[in-house]
């Protein structure tokens, strides 16, 4: 029969078999010691879904090998989150067992070195009642199949046996108020630029030079003597001239400033609805010894 690892058969087992809750990590101790001797690292079922072994990481205990733990040996303590492994008390019985191989599915020859090491003597007289795991939905029970005649898992019960009849659970429920907020838009703000012309007129004065020459005849009519006159040729007198021109352009300043911000207005909104649950009623007839404990 075909063995799969566990999230290869069922992808969602974590919510399908066992309400949430994760089987890997789990810590394995050797019987009900505190010695530990490694961790679940997955687990395999048969065609028909069936745990059939746990995957046992030995970390340092062994140099990190990896072992099969048929479940009909295994004790599950749910409260304390631990496995017990009946039967095995020491490093010589996990060394006894083949090594698991990830990229190997186990084959006939692999289970039938694990039944041997676990039918041994030693393991027989170590054994102890035990409590198997039982998935919150249980699966079909297994069918013989043609490439491994005559054997079925159910023909050895003290390794592979499931036993639901002393592990059956009754949920109780209850309601509760469950708030969740949904983030919608209601409205948008959009800011935006546009362009304005206009005519800009502007009056500018410019200052221009302007020669004025005056000619006058002189009123003193006297004679001056030649030797006195200096007559010079090319004598010049200079005045520049200047006049001022308009220099009109363009440039831009920042107006004004907008900023754009959010405020949050927070309102309460009340909620009341009537909430059911579930109490257990126990019933019973004649002469029992009934313990019940809360969890």
């Amino acid at each position: 029969m075909t063995l799969y690892k566990l999230d290869e058969f069922y992808p969602n087992y974590k919510e399908e078999l066992f309400d949430g809750d994760d089987i890997k990590g789990l810590d394995v101790y050797a019987g009900r010691s505190d010695d530990k001797i490694g961790s679940i690292e997955n687990a395999l079922v048969d065609e028909q879904g069936r745990f059939r072994y746990f995957v046992i990481d030995t970390g340092f205990w062994i140099f990190g090998k990896k072992v099969l733990l048929p479940v009909g040996k295994c004790h599950i303590d749910a409260k304390a989150k631990r496995i017990n492994a009946i039967g095995i008390v020491n490093k010589k019985q996990i060394e006894d067992l083949p090594e698991y191989h990830e990229s190997k599915t186990p084959d006939h020859q692999h289970e039938e070195q694990v039944k041997k090491v676990y039918h041994s003597p030693v393991m027989k007289s170590l054994e102890e009642p035990s409590i198997n795991l039982v998935p919150s939905h249980p699966v079909s029970s297994p069918v013989e199949t043609s490439n491994r005649p005559n054997y079925d898992y159910q023909q050895d019960p003290s390794l592979y046996d499931l036993d639901p009849d002393n592990h059956q659970t009754l949920k109780l429920y209850e309601e509760r108020l469950v708030t969740n907020k949904k983030r919608q838009q209601t409205g948008e703000v959009i800011l935006a630029k546009h362009v304005e012309t206009q005519i800009a007129n502007i009056s500018l004065p410019l200052e221009k030079d302007r020669i004025v020459i005056e000619r006058s005849t002189p009123t003193n009519k006297n004679a001056t003597a030649v030797k006195d006159v200096n007559f010079q040729e090319g004598e010049l007198v200079r005045m520049k001239v200047y006049e001022e021109t308009a220099n009109v352009h363009k440039e831009a300043f920042v107006r004004e400033e907008v900023t754009i911000k959010k405020e949050v207005d927070v309102d309460t909104v009340k909620a009341q609805e009537t909430l059911r649950r579930e109490e257990l009623d126990i019933d019973t007839s004649g002469r029992l010894d009934i313990d019940t404990q809360d969890n």
